[in-house]
C-alpha cells in the first residue's frame, strides 16, 4: 500500500520515515550494512555509490568524536558539532516503513543537520547515576526524490534522554518547527503530537541510544580508545 493513499497511515507513516531519518542524520544508529557471512556478503550487502561512502567517512569521524568523549569521560574541550550527511534508498526506505504494511512511493532522500552535542553532557551521561539531559535543537532538512521535481522537508527536533548508570532509560523527541508542503505537514503534525502525548518511540530511541554506545562505538573503537 503506498504511503499517502490511505488516511489511518498517513501519520504513521510519515512520522515514521522522519524518525528513522532524525537517527540517521544524527548519531543514534548506525545505518551501514551489518558483516554477513563471507559467501553470502556480495548479495547482503550492495555496494556504495561515492556520495555515500563519503557521508559514511563523514559520519565516521563524527561518531568516533561523540564516543570518545563518552567512554573516555573527558569533560574539557570543545564540544561536538559534526555536519552530517545521510541518503537513503528507495529499497532501504521500503524497508524502514514496512512494518506498518505500507510502501515508499518516491525516490531515494538525503537528509543533513548539524549535530550539536555538550561535551560536559555526554561525559556526565556516563560518570553520573543519573542525568537528565537536553539536546540543543536540531533542525533536519530532507532533500526526496520524486518523477515531479524534488520534494523539501524542514523539521526541528529538541531531544531530551534520561541516562541512569550509563545507560539511556527514556528519551522524547520534543517535535518543534515543521516546514513541509501542506499534505506532509498535517500528516507530521498528526504524529508529532500522538508522539508527544503517547511516546510512540520512545522505546526505539532508547534502544538505538545504548546501540549507539556500545555496539556502534566498538566499531571506531581504534580511533577513539587511549
Amino acid at each position: 500500500m503506498p504511503l499517502m493513499r490511505h488516511p489511518a497511515l498517513k501519520p504513521f507513516g510519515l512520522f515514521a520515515l522522519c524518525f528513522a531519518l532524525a537517527l540517521a542524520a544524527g548519531p543514534a544508529r548506525a545505518t551501514e550494512p551489518q558483516a554477513a557471512k563471507p559467501d553470502a556478503k556480495k548479495a547482503a550487502v550492495p555496494e556504495l555509490t561515492p556520495e555515500e561512502k563519503k557521508e559514511k567517512e563523514m559520519r565516521s569521524a563524527c561518531k568516533a568524536l561523540i564516543c570518545g568523549i563518552y567512554h573516555n569521560k573527558l569533560a574539557q574541550g570543545a564540544d561536538v558539532s559534526c555536519n552530517v550527511i545521510k541518503s537513503w534508498r528507495k529499497e532501504t526506505l521500503n524497508k524502514m516503513i514496512s512494518k506498518a504494511r505500507i510502501s515508499w512511493p518516491w525516490g531515494k532522500a538525503r537528509c543533513q543537520t548539524q549535530i550539536k552535542l555538550k561535551r560536559d553532557m555526554l561525559a556526565k551521561a556516563i560518570a553520573e547515576p543519573k542525568l537528565t539531559a537536553k539536546i540543543d535543537t536540531h533542525t533536519i532538512t530532507c532533500e526526496i526524490e520524486r518523477e515531479k521535481g524534488p520534494y523539501t522537508m524542514k523539521f526541528d527536533l529538541s531531544p531530551t534522554v534520561t541516562f541512569e548508570k550509563g545507560k539511556a532509560v527514556s528519551a522524547k523527541l520534543g517535535w518543534g518547527k515543521i516546514e513541509a508542503p501542506a499534505l506532509a505537514k498535517s500528516a507530521i503534525w498528526s504524529a508529532a503530537k500522538a508522539d508527544s502525548f503517547f511516546g510512540v518511540f520512545e522505546k526505539s530511541v532508547v534502544e538505538d541510544i545504548n546501540k549507539f554506545f556500545t555496539t556502534n562505538c566498538l566499531e571506531v573503537k581504534d580511533a577513539w580508545a587511549k
